[in-house]
């Protein structure tokens, strides 16, 4: 060390002592001798200990910031559709995640300017702004009006995520603390990002992306200067800046945002003047994004989702309103427009002018708000122009209908039992409405895909939007005829062919000392005779179906229907007929079994759920298909996935059954499809009353099952029939989406040997060739091998036959007992014989 070094350091020690020595000779002084020393330095000594306690006491149970790192802010379902669109999103908020890229870099110099000026400069908390915002608290301590905030951007990211939004300077110091943490683990664009996806604007939106579709109906990337400006003023009052009576303010507010982007060199003061000229140019608001008009199907998602997530994020991280799922479905939207219309359809048609049958639901006046009551009932329709409102005022010959945006209007064509109260359907009509009556008869529709299980379309009812209640997977009704072909199938099964002869004669059974003796009888009445079994299934007769289920033995009914899951009922006989309960659904379902050759594959409406990064959580098939991603072919076959499905039903008896259905659309109860000129079965189902009509049938690529009764079952009139309602609703069913139904006919698997049989007698014919026709005498009938009839001789044929050969055999006799004498005893007639 040199001289001068050493000098240095003795001077800077000689200094520290005098110095220290002066400092405690000075402190110890007025210790000693003034009070007023004292106290102040134990107030001072006293706050400095309690403001180490408050930081403690306050950081002690903040939450980590780095949690920030892997935050997921919840985000709503979106369900897409058959084809890949977006059909509709589980949310109760509007959110859109995106990455701070995606944001237009004069977006982000709009909320800057609006929020935070300096937010790329300070370190979480601006003291210019903090100090500004205490002297403005201190101002209005007990006025009840709240002060200015003077949050940077950091410090609300922490608010809207970690702190929450309580009004107290506690909640204020919080958030100071948690912004400087922040502010050591995030960048300040990740930051940015989290507070651009986070924010609330107002609309149920949060987050820019929400907020730019809620308000301008655009993605962020195609706003516009203003419309950016006006999106930055939204979180200081979102509520009050995007309602129409704020519209000058709301203006003006705009206006200074752009000043400040002005005056913080971001745009030019043309480019500020031009933007401040411009309306905010706010569209109406509406639902968001736009949902296909499915609500049974879409609510059969929701409730499947939920069972396996939940709903919320406490329910765990894929919850259906908060985990961003994709949710891929079944829904055809084509398909299911034509259900909900056809079965619509069908119920109007029946309804007629059996006249108003009473409200949609009541509601009491006398509590006021009949506009949020209204609102909060959530009743609604998109039948035609059809409205629903309630009766709020009745008096005389005259009502007045109100609607949920609190409008009034005359109604006119309502009945004397129309009450004040009453929620009614209602259609425009000159200058007010006109009373519409909804259906009181119901119904459920279901189309499926026979080859995989796969849902296509649910309509449980006149509209989901009056009642969530689904008369396709949840009402349990009696199925009538429509259980007949799985009858029908236990007699295949045990023997029988579709050429057997069966008696149509009344059927009685001796059910026990306490019921006695149960006939049964044809539907209409009239019995008599012998028929095939085709023909049997063709005309729905009832006799000839208890026949060859007891013939087959009612046991072996029973677990045929339970097998195929249409419901499990004890062997009665009536259960032959349809009397046990089951679902539309169910039928649909049993029925593409029998399409698809006996192999029956669990119904579905979802095929996939990816969580908000796109992977696969869950999917329906669940079937491995090893080697399929091999980066390399290894010489080896083409991998293949195994069967789907489970055999319920032998290939050859399902075939043999789906063949005798089309006859029931060619010349049976259904024939009413015929003239859709395409391959169709199926069978109709009219249940004792009838209180229940049916129809379940289709292709080898959409079966479809329909059903119309009351909720509460009562007759529906001896009119109605399966044939001639239930099977033109499946009509227009098809005839609404004929490009979705192919030609391709039913096959038959192999073990199925097609013969030519007699439509009438089920003998065998080979003499003639079927024509096609629906009342050729000569048809193709399907038989099992070693089952289909014997070739049958004419009688007179076998007795010329048999008197040629006794007269033949006689002259040989003859003629032998001659040569005999004639010849000598060696001699060797040659023999011939007949052939």
């Amino acid at each position: 060390m040199s001289e001068t070094e050493q000098n240095t350091g003795e001077y800077i020690r000689h200094r520290l002592r005098r110095d220290t020595g002066s400092a405690w000779s000075w402190f110890r002084g007025n210790w000693r001798g003034k009070r007023l020393f004292r106290w102040a330095f134990f107030l001072i000594g006293f706050g400095l200990l309690a403001l180490i306690a408050a930081w403690f006491a306050l950081a002690r149970d903040l939450p980590d910031a780095e949690v920030l790192l892997d935050y997921e802010p919840p985000l709503p379902t979106m369900v897409r559709g058959i084809d890949g669109e977006i059909v509709h999103s589980f949310a109760r908020e509007r959110r859109v995640q995106l990455q701070y890229r995606d944001f237009p870099e004069q977006l982000v110099n709009a909320y800057t300017s609006a929020e935070d000026k300096t937010f790329w400069t300070h370190g979480g908390v601006d003291i210019t702004g903090l100090a500004a915002a205490v002297v403005d608290y201190t101002s209005k301590l007990g006025s009840g009006e709240r002060a200015r905030g003077g949050s940077t951007i950091t410090q609300q990211v922490a608010k809207n995520i970690l702190v929450g939004n309580e009004y107290s300077v506690t909640r204020k110091l919080k958030e100071m603390i948690l912004a400087r943490r922040i502010e050591d683990v995030l960048s300040k664009q990740q930051i940015m990002e989290l507070y651009l996806n986070e924010i609330p604007l107002g609309r149920r939106s949060f987050g820019v992306q929400a907020a730019a579709r809620a308000y301008f109906d655009k993605d962020v990337g195609d706003l516009n200067l203003p419309q950016m400006a006006y999106l930055a003023i939204l979180p200081k009052a979102p509520e009050t800046y995007s309602r129409e009576k704020h519209y000058d303010a709301a203006l003006e507010r705009r206006n200074w945002v752009l000043s400040q982007m002005q005056e913080n060199g971001h745009i030019t003061e043309a480019e500020a003047r031009a933007a401040q000229a411009t309306p905010l140019g706010i569209v109406a608001q509406h639902s968001g994004t736009q949902s296909a008009d499915a609500g049974y199907f879409l609510e059969e998602v929701r409730r499947q989702l939920i069972g396996k997530y939940g709903e919320t994020a406490e329910d765990g991280p894929h919850s259906v309103y908060a985990g961003g799922l994709w949710v891929r479905t079944s829904l055809d939207t084509e398909l299911q427009d034509a259900a909900q219309n056809s079965l619509r359809a069908g119920l109007m048609r029946y309804q007629g002018n059996r006249g108003w049958h009473g409200p949609i639901a009541t509601i009491n006046l006398e509590d006021g708000n009949w506009k949020g009551q209204l609102a909060s009932s959530y009743l609604s329709t998109n039948y035609k122009d059809w409205r629903v409102g309630v009766i709020t005022q009745r008096s005389g010959k005259s009502a007045q209908i109100g609607f949920t945006d609190g409008k009034e209007y005359p109604l006119s064509n309502f009945p004397n039992k129309l009450a004040a109260g009453d929620v009614v359907a209602a259609s425009p009509s000159g200058n007010g409405y006109r009373l519409q009556t909804v259906p009181e008869v119901s119904g459920g529709f279901v189309a499926q895909d026979p080859n995989n299980g796969r849902i296509l379309a649910i309509q449980g009812g006149f509209d989901s939007r009056l009642g969530a209640f689904n008369r396709a997977t949840q009402a349990n009704r009696q199925p009538g005829s429509t259980i007949k072909p799985f009858v029908y199938a236990t007699g295949l099964d045990n023997g029988m062919t579709p050429a057997t002869m069966v008696p149509d004669e009344t059927y009685c059974y001796y059910q026990g000392s306490n019921l006695g003796e149960k006939c049964f009888r044809n539907y209409g009445g009239g019995s008599g005779g012998e028929h095939t079994m085709r023909w049997g299934l063709e005309q729905s007769r009832n006799l000839m179906t208890i026949h060859i289920a007891m013939d087959a033995g009612m046991e072996n009914v029973t677990k045929t229907i339970d097998r195929v899951g249409i419901g499990s009922y004890k062997p009665y006989p009536a259960f032959a007929l349809g009397a046990g309960d089951t679902t539309v659904l169910k039928m649909v379902n049993a029925y593409s079994a029998l399409v698809d050759h006996g192999l029956q594959h669990n119904p579905t409406v979802i095929d996939y759920v990816q969580d908000r990064r796109g992977k696969v959580i869950w999917r329906a098939d669940t079937r491995d298909c090893t080697g399929c991603n091999m980066p390399e072919w290894n010489g080896e076959p083409m991998p293949r996935l195994a069967q789907k499905g489970k055999q319920v039903l032998d290939p050859r008896t399902a075939y043999q059954v789906i063949h005798m259905m089309e006859g029931v659309v060619q010349r049976g109860t259904a024939v009413v499809l015929r003239d859709l000129n395409m391959p169709l079965a199926g069978k109709t189902g009219t249940t004792t009353g009838p209180t229940n009509v049916w129809f379940v049938g289709g292709s080898p690529d959409i079966v479809a099952g329909v059903y119309m009764g009351f909720d509460q079952p009562r007759n529906l009139g001896g009119w109605v029939q399966g044939g001639t309602y239930a099977a033109p609703m499946f009509k227009q069913f098809v005839k609404e989406t004929r490009d979705k139904w192919s030609e391709r006919p039913f096959l038959a698997p192999e073990g199925v040997r097609m013969v030519r049989v007699d439509r009438r007698t089920g003998g065998r014919v080979f003499d003639a060739w079927p024509s096609g026709e629906p009342l050729a005498g000569v048809i193709w009938e399907a038989f099992k091998p070693d089952t289909e009839p014997r070739r049958a001789a004419r009688q007179e044929e076998i007795d010329r036959l048999r008197s040629l050969v006794m007269a033949q055999l006689k002259r040989r006799e003859r003629g032998a007992a001659k040569k005999q004498d004639d010849q000598p005893a060696n001699f060797v007639e040659e023999q011939g014989g007949l052939y």
